[in-house]
């Protein structure tokens, strides 16, 4: 097998894998409902916004989603995001790779909750995401479609997508800097119900 061929099989089994992994997880009825929920306002976002060249909602419903759900959670949201709305704006073999990688935006802003509180590094992650959101794409089209699989095909395929990159970082800082805040407080309300504890009183 080649390098592309390896690099397509490892995307297919990392979103197995994080199948699974939700599947046998501890998940109660109000969170999977609540993710379910994120998963469908992401995806009518980007069915919704699909006029607009590289405005994608998903990213920062990806981002919010992570910081006060967890990692699992946000990567189950972006995940799902995508193949919801790729139903409306066309499947393919590139639903894998954005279901992948939108997942990657969920779970990395789990990773890193605790600093994406402040609002300038929440900000700068969206911008960040936004650029490397093309870049991750540009790896799937050439492993899939070539001409060629080397470093120079890839910076070529990648500096002709900056102009939609940059819309797209544009994007998520405004929309985090607009709605992020509150869409993080909000979730936090919600994560503080499903984590509440019963503990029985100690007998007289």
């Amino acid at each position: 097998m080649t390098a592309p061929h390896w690099l397509l099989l490892a995307g297919i089994l990392v979103l197995i894998l994080g199948t699974v992994m939700w599947e046998r997880s501890r998940s109660g009825a109000r969170e999977i409902a609540l993710v379910a929920t994120l998963g469908a306002a992401a995806a009518g976002g980007r069915v919704l916004f699909a006029a607009i060249p590289s405005a994608q909602p998903v990213t920062t419903i990806c981002i919010c989603a992570g910081i006060s759900l967890g990692s699992r959670s946000g990567a189950t949201v972006g995940a799902l995001a995508a193949l919801l709305s790729n139903t409306f704006l066309g499947q393919g073999p590139w639903t894998p790779w954005q279901m992948l990688t939108w997942g990657l935006v969920g779970a990395s802003a789990g990773w890193v909750r605790r600093v994406l509180r402040h609002r300038s590094v929440l900000l700068a992650f969206g911008a960040v995401w936004g650029m490397l959101f093309g870049a991750v794409m540009d790896v799937y089209q050439l492993a899939a479609f070539g001409p060629v699989f080397t470093w120079q095909a890839f910076v070529a395929t990648d500096a002709r997508g900056i102009p939609f990159d940059v819309a797209h970082a544009v994007t998520n800082v405004v929309l985090l800097a607009v709605a992020g805040g509150a869409l993080v407080r909000l979730l936090d309300r919600y994560q503080t119900r499903l984590s509440f504890v019963i503990e029985s009183a100690d007998a007289a």
